[in-house]
């Protein structure tokens, strides 16, 4: 693990990222595409945490925190690398950032279907609330 390195994405990455959540993310999502990241970046550049390795990107977690609640997405690791605590240390990086910005609790989304993912969020601490749904409403075509 001395050779992963945790850092905020960049925004020339974006093309290569929507490829690697392509490759290793479980489901999509209507703002997977170059300006919805490059938005995000551009609100928060330190929001998409990345965990690199021998230059390659090699695991993400999105960490967004709006002033109220620390949320977390896109918590992904490449499937050759996974079970190497890539994972967790994302979501320590994540977790330390909104400690700082004053997070209290951290919600995580998970696919209902994704027992690979839930597994991972378990592992790392994270339980699942059922009294809690997410309701949306697409803003766009």
């Amino acid at each position: 693990m001395s050779d992963l390195i945790i850092r905020p994405a960049r925004p020339q990455e974006i093309p290569d990222l929507l490829a690697f959540w392509a490759r290793a993310a479980e489901g999509t999502s209507i703002t997977d595409d170059p300006a919805g990241v490059a938005r995000l970046l551009e609100h928060d550049p330190q929001a998409l945490i990345v965990a690199e390795r021998a230059g390659a990107v090699i695991g993400t977690v999105i960490a967004g925190w709006d002033g109220w609640r620390a949320s977390l997405y896109r918590l992904a690791v490449d499937p050759d690398q996974r079970r190497q605590g890539i994972g967790a240390a994302l979501l320590a990086a994540a977790e330390q950032r909104f400690a700082a910005l004053g997070g209290r609790r951290a919600d995580a989304m998970v696919l209902e279907h994704n027992e690979v993912g839930r597994q991972a969020w378990r592992s790392a601490g994270y339980r699942r609330e059922d009294q809690w749904r997410r309701w949306v409403k697409p803003l766009a075509g």
